[in-house]
């Protein structure tokens, strides 16, 4: 089985605010917390999207002053899925995607990028945010009438339900490519994500692929490491390289390796 991955890094980072109205807000499903921040709408926030709201754009401002190139970084990351989905579907010849950790929907899409090229296509969503599955119901659908398009509303730590439910769409028979963009640094050790990671990769054909980014602490000065620690931003765990190194235990590495995502196939 091959894979691509590498981590996130940065640049410098713009201010650019937008949002969803209170009175937005208030037609959305109940069990969305407009006052609690969540990852996928903070991500939108740095991206220069409109589907978060005050508690996102607070956490995301409160991030972005520590740490400074997080808008770039988000960028940048948008931009390695764009480069991976195109390897997987031109080079690698993948025709299923197994996207877990989808946030909200975006430009390039992994869908959009693979049945631009590979019109039979089909990909598979998955996020655990009732606010991204509202929107990716919406948006997400397939751009060819060959390929395919699902959602399954899931965390990352129910591997069992992901497979049962992805079967609807994808042949496990077949490769897959399983895509963990940004999501495993929102998973602490104490949950185990490399059993987690070791299960999904498992139940997947020969030929699979495993891409992911994840963000490191290699380059954080001891201030922004004891910050992130300190749990002002949640569930975020950043690891080094040699722990990142581990999720792909057993599969073998596709050049040029595990580098930084502004780094990989620019």
């Amino acid at each position: 089985m091959g894979r691509v991955r590498p981590v996130l890094d940065g640049g410098t980072v713009s201010d650019h605010r937008s949002g969803t109205s209170t009175e937005d807000s208030h037609r959305l499903p109940p069990r969305i917390d407009t006052s609690v921040a969540h990852p996928a709408r903070r991500y939108n926030y740095w991206l220069g999207g409109k589907d978060n709201f005050a508690a996102d754009r607070a956490s995301g401002d409160a991030v972005a002053a520590i740490f400074p190139s997080i808008r770039v970084a988000a960028l940048e990351n948008r931009a390695f899925l764009r480069r991976a989905v195109t390897f997987l579907a031109e080079e690698a010849g993948i025709r299923q995607f197994l996207d877990i950790g989808t946030g909200l929907p975006s430009a390039d899409n992994t869908h959009e990028v693979a049945q631009r090229l590979a019109p039979a296509s089909k990909v598979v969503y998955v996020d655990n945010d009732p606010l991204v599955m509202v929107h990716a119901r919406a948006l997400l659908t397939s751009a060819s009438e060959a390929g395919r398009t699902d959602y399954v509303e899931a965390d990352f730590r129910e591997p069992d339900k992901i497979l049962h439910e992805a079967k609807r769409t994808l042949d496990l028979s077949q490769p897959v490519a399983l895509m963990l963009i940004a999501v495993l640094h929102f998973v602490p050790e104490e949950d185990d994500p490399y059993d987690t990671v070791a299960r999904l990769v498992n139940a997947l054909a020969p030929g699979s692929y495993l891409a992911m980014t994840h963000t490191t602490a290699d380059y954080l000065d001891e201030k922004q490491i004891a910050d992130i620690k300190g749990g002002r931003y949640g569930s975020f765990c950043p690891r080094p390289r040699a722990q990142f190194a581990r999720f792909f235990d057993g599969l073998e590495i596709q050049p040029p390796g595990i580098v930084s995502v502004s780094e990989w196939r620019a």
